[in-house]
């Protein structure tokens, strides 16, 4: 028997159903019960005359650990080859649910804060890969009453290491005959890749950029983001510049408060000078430890709302986050590390 033709594969599906003379309503019917109202397989399947010829996700659902804190669930997914990777689903006071995607299996960007840059790319992830993370993760809200409402690419991976699937799956993401997903609520956050920036905004024009800033001393990023080497602060400046003109939405800027780093008076006043005449949003994020870096600490409370303080007084549009399912190893990839390691031992 041949492999199962994937659902994520619109061509071969197709083709498929040409074959087999299946009427296209048939079809049409599995990807709205799939892909909007996220039904259980089984119910799908009961409604496909030829499921057994079709596969519906290219991950499985290896554990989930759920927050006892907040309302937060790491879902850890492993892929046919045996890969393990990370999804979070973020259920926010205010009652809207986000879903933290992946897109490399490990990542290669090598950033000092980060669980997953210490653990080395082993992939890229597929389009399928990408979008059943959504389609996992939309089945298990259903059964709450939930769905998806905004989708970030924040989790293991530099999303432009793989811009060729990353722009396969937005671009299913976004198609009504599929996920028809708000473009406004899909954010790609990047440390900074100035062409595919610029080549994704051009493509998706509404969809979200954020840019993994840090810091605006070039010493700094360079130790913290060892790819701010090959893009230096003018040159991130310009894109973001390039960015605002292609496109109405704003260019959100992710600020890592760390402790004695990047947190004082003066390190506001520099951020507010770079970003002058930009038009941005500025998101000042809590650092959440790894074991991996013990040196780096996060700003206390006080300090974070001191340099909120400056930004909005500059005119600056500032939200100071926080960090949810701290209790589940909320920081990228340790999911992943301790359940190798626990293999290992």
């Amino acid at each position: 028997m041949l492999n199962p033709i994937s659902v994520f594969d619109r061509a071969a599906l197709e083709e498929f159903r040409k074959e087999q003379r299946i009427d296209p309503m048939v079809v049409r019917r599995l990807r709205i019960d799939l892909f909007k109202h996220f039904l259980p397989d089984e119910k799908v399947l009961t409604r496909f005359p030829a499921a057994k010829n079709v596969s519906f996700h290219a991950l499985e659902l290896h554990r989930r650990s759920d927050s006892t804190v907040d309302g937060a669930t790491k879902l850890l997914l492993k892929t046919a080859n045996g890969l393990l990777i990370e999804s979070v689903i973020l259920r926010v006071a205010s009652g809207r649910t986000a879903l933290c995607v992946s897109s490399q299996a490990g990542c290669a960007a090598a950033c000092d804060f980060c669980a997953t840059g210490r653990m080395g790319l082993a992939r890229n992830l597929t389009a399928a890969e990408i979008l059943d993370q959504l389609l996992i993760a939309g089945q298990l809200l259903a059964l709450e009453n939930r769905k998806v409402r905004n989708i970030v690419f924040m989790g293991m991976g530099e999303p432009f290491h793989n811009e060729v699937n990353l722009h396969q799956a937005l671009d299913d993401l976004l198609a009504p005959d599929l996920f028809n997903h708000a473009s406004r609520r899909i954010l790609v956050s990047t440390v900074g890749i100035p062409d595919a920036m610029v080549r994704c905004v051009e493509r998706f024009p509404e969809v979200n950029l954020a840019l993994s800033l840090h810091s605006v001393q070039q010493e700094v990023r360079e130790q913290l983001i060892p790819l701010a080497r090959r893009y230096p602060l003018k040159l991130l400046r310009e894109t973001v510049k390039e960015l605002n003109a292609k496109s109405t939405a704003p260019v959100m800027i992710e600020y890592l408060m760390l402790a004695g780093r990047n947190d004082s008076a003066a390190d506001a006043q520099d951020l507010i000078e770079w970003l002058s005449e930009l038009r941005v949003h500025v998101n000042l994020i809590p650092f959440n430890p790894i074991e991996e870096s013990p040196h780096l600490q996060g700003s206390d409370r006080a300090t974070r709302e001191a340099f909120a303080s400056r930004l909005k007084s500059a005119g600056i549009t500032t939200t100071l986050r926080y960090s949810l399912g701290q209790d589940i190893g909320a920081a990228c990839g340790q999911l992943v590390r301790h359940e190798h390691r626990r293999a290992v031992r």
